[in-house]
């Protein structure tokens, strides 16, 4: 086994309590060893790997050196640290955990396992033009915080990780602003409290952050996303790399780019089996939308901290059948048999998940858990 993964084995995933003073506290100590390109912070809810990957491939096409850095991965933990193109290899990611423990000088024993990528990543892309950095949770707590920024990205910001947040929208909006000190390019935005948060924000910085529209139109975003069939939710996270391309100064040349390469994002992986790690009502409205006027086959689970009862009922117009797939997480409980009763109550028909049937239609959804049980098992058939 990789050096590196036999050390973050020793760190556990999910806190009960988390220290949001000791990223900044020990990144003030270290700081001067770390050589920084020029970043691109991405905060939100919604789209924020995808948003990230397509700016990662535009910039790439123009002949820049990028790296992308997201969460969670799925099947591999190399799956955070894309750079020119592909996922960096055990073997670099080895070298650089040596040079790392070098340079925290027992401070490692103190950081997350976040926090310990989060680094690994400003060491991974110290030779590139741009680092694009994915927030985890939040934006002001947020290990990937402690970079100085050339531009921020705020994506569509709705309910989600309540209890590290704030049980709404405002709560939610502003802990994730407070990330924001510099240049910022503004999603689109389903929520009108959230726009009120980064009115507020954009006043109080001084500055004058740029918006796109979920209506814009831009010919070149509309040929490829005809070409690739996006749905709606991706075409408009493209635009809106589009469009932070060109803040930074790059016309964005979609033909030279190949489609997403971003694992879970509305992937089909087989011609009757789409998969989306989208985990709340939010993409819940995005994944009905695209299946409006049909039915399918869904394969889902969640965790009790999820808002499973609303993201069901956006979903069941749209549900032929629902299989509950296992969720093996020992730090998360899920809600597999508060689901099945939801469902029955709502009139849909459920059962376990136990294989698939090349004559039916499915959309694997629920949680990045979800994706990473149903991936295992297709890879194992």
């Amino acid at each position: 086994m990789s050096a590196l993964l036999k050390f973050l084995n020793t760190k556990p995933l999910y806190y009960d309590h988390i220290d949001y003073a000791r990223m900044p506290r020990i990144y003030r100590v270290i700081a001067h060893e770390f050589h920084l390109p020029k970043t691109v912070h991405i905060i939100g809810t919604n789209g924020k790997g995808s948003t990230g990957r397509f700016l990662a491939q535009i910039l790439e096409s123009a002949g820049l050196k990028i790296g992308h850095y997201t969460s969670p991965h799925i099947l591999e933990f190399n799956e955070r640290f894309y750079k020119e193109g592909a996922y960096m290899s055990y073997d670099e990611l080895d070298g650089l955990h040596e040079r790392l423990l070098g340079i925290l000088k027992g401070y490692e024993s103190e950081l997350s396992y976040f926090e310990y990528a989060t680094l690994l990543a400003f060491l991974a892309f110290e030779d590139c033009d741009y680092m694009i950095l994915e927030a985890g949770v939040g934006g002001e707590f947020d290990a990937t915080n402690v970079a100085p920024k050339e531009l921020s990205i705020v994506t569509s910001i709705s309910l989600d990780h309540q209890d590290l947040l704030g049980s709404t929208i405002k709560e939610i909006a502003f802990t994730k602003l407070q990330s924001v000190n510099n240049p910022a390019f503004i999603a689109p935005q389903e929520e009108s409290t959230a726009v009120e948060i980064i009115k507020q924000r954009e006043a109080i910085l001084g500055l004058e952050f740029t918006y796109v529209q979920k209506d814009e139109f831009e010919s070149s975003v509309e040929k490829y996303a005809a070409k690739y069939s996006l749905p709606d939710f991706l075409k408009s996270n493209l635009l809106s790399a589009v469009k932070a391309a060109k803040l930074l100064g790059i016309e964005a040349d979609l033909e030279k780019i190949g489609k997403l390469n971003l694992r879970a994002r509305w992937e089909k992986i087989a011609p009757n089996i789409t998969v989306d790690a989208g985990h709340n009502t939010s993409a819940a409205k995005a994944a009905a939308a695209v299946f409006a006027g049909k039915k399918v086959v869904i394969i889902y689970n969640s965790y009790k901290d999820k808002d499973y009862n609303n993201t069901l009922k956006i979903l069941a117009p749209i549900i032929k059948r629902a299989e509950i797939i296992e969720l093996k997480n020992p730090y998360r409980a899920n809600a597999k048999e508060e689901i099945k009763a939801t469902l029955i109550n709502m009139g849909v028909s459920v059962k376990d998940f136990n294989g698939i049937d090349k004559n039916e239609e499915y959309l694997v959804f629920g949680s990045f858990g979800v994706i990473e049980t149903f991936l295992r098992y297709i890879n194992e058939k």
